[in-house]
């Protein structure tokens, strides 16, 4: 009888030894899940309420993407700017979208804009989108981000 209370609790300490796993340090995971994130992609892009209702991401951004420019081009189509530069046919505008729905428009130098002021062109866009209709923020993860891009507006000539 004593040979199996000493062969039972030697087999007990022994058991136990083989359950003690090792906990996975919290950092280290932390880490190793923020290495598996691609930070540069969301997972949702910002959408407006016209394009909410497509299934498919890429046609979903397709169509954020023409209706901001659709947006743009007709706030800015009957202003000055065709008038005060008569040569420039395209405006490089970058979008910034916050987490809150709100939206910074500002210009942007690209080749094609030098010679231009650039100042005057921007108070014009900021003055023409101060009203511009909220953009649902894009997601990643499931919490709203700040995104930015920069859009190419085709200004009509008349």
């Amino acid at each position: 009888m004593k040979n199996i209370g000493i062969t039972f609790l030697f087999f007990f300490i022994v058991s136990c030894q083989l359950f003690d796993k090792k906990v996975p340090n919290e950092t280290e995971l932390l880490q190793q899940e923020l290495q598996k994130i691609n930070w540069s992609e969301v997972d949702e892009y910002p959408s407006v309420y016209a394009c909410d209702t497509m299934q498919n991401k890429e046609a979903q951004k397709q169509c954020f993407f023409n209706y901001l420019s659709k947006e743009i081009q007709q706030k800015i189509s009957v202003d000055s700017i065709q008038m005060l530069y008569p040569n420039i046919d395209t405006i490089q505008v970058k979008v910034t979208v916050f987490p809150d729905r709100t939206s910074i428009f500002e210009t942007q130098h690209s080749k094609d804009s030098l010679g231009y002021d650039l100042k005057e062109i921007d108070s014009i866009i900021q003055d023409k989108l101060a009203n511009f209709p909220p953009i649902e923020p894009a997601s990643k993860r499931g919490v709203k981000v700040k995104t930015q891009f920069i859009l190419p507006v085709i200004i009509k000539k008349k």
